[in-house]
């Protein structure tokens, strides 16, 4: 797998949008109506996702705590506490499944869950993907690419920046095999610890 996004936590959605369009990047809303994110896209690698909460269903919530996946509840809504910053790494394939990452996860005796999602983008595009989330918060969460790619052809950031460069992600040490396996994006730079340590970008 490869480094799909990185997310951003704000605690209002529009000052969020208005403090990285100040900051020189090209950024648009997730979805056509109430979004509650905003994405910063790059032509090449991964992108950011400007994230102001998850609003999970009370069914929703009913039904993982019905198949025993608390622990998913709890990763969902510790995003919603964070302080605003880097919070949360997203590894992707693109494949329309997770087979070979199920296989990595079973080895080392990690439970997930697995859901479908899809959103009507600003460009009417409907964008559908799946997603799985290690029950571990610790290892990052995966998703299958989009089925209509939203990046753009060219960089047009006016700051000049094209890409992330390098991505520092802290978390136990007993997770560093795990993440490994799956993923193998040479701008990923682990290190014991929790969360992110820094975000380099090039131009």
């Amino acid at each position: 797998m490869k480094i799909s996004h990185v997310i951003y936590k704000v605690d209002n959605l529009r000052n969020g949008f208005k403090h990285f369009k100040s900051k020189g990047f090209e950024i648009e809303y997730g979805s056509k109506r109430n979004p509650h994110n905003a994405l910063i896209y790059f032509s090449q690698g991964p992108y950011i996702e400007v994230l102001e909460n998850v609003k999970l269903p009370p069914y929703a919530k009913l039904f993982l705590k019905l198949i025993g996946k608390h622990k998913v509840i709890d990763r969902l809504e510790r995003w919603n506490k964070e302080k605003e910053g880097f919070i949360e790494l997203c590894l992707e394939n693109y494949d329309t499944d997770f087979k070979k990452e199920e296989e990595v996860l079973k080895k080392y005796k990690q439970g997930y869950f697995i859901t479908k999602s899809k959103r009507l983008d600003p460009s009417n595009r409907l964008l559908k993907w799946k997603l799985l989330f290690p029950e571990e918060w610790r290892i990052p969460f995966l998703m299958t690419y989009f089925n209509i790619d939203p990046k753009p052809k060219k960089n047009n950031h006016p700051n000049g920046i094209k890409k992330i460069k390098i991505i520092s992600y802290g978390t136990n040490v007993e997770f560093i095999p795990i993440i490994n396996e799956l993923c193998d994006d040479n701008i990923l730079n682990l290190f014991i610890g929790d969360g992110f340590l820094n975000l380099e970008y090039e131009k």
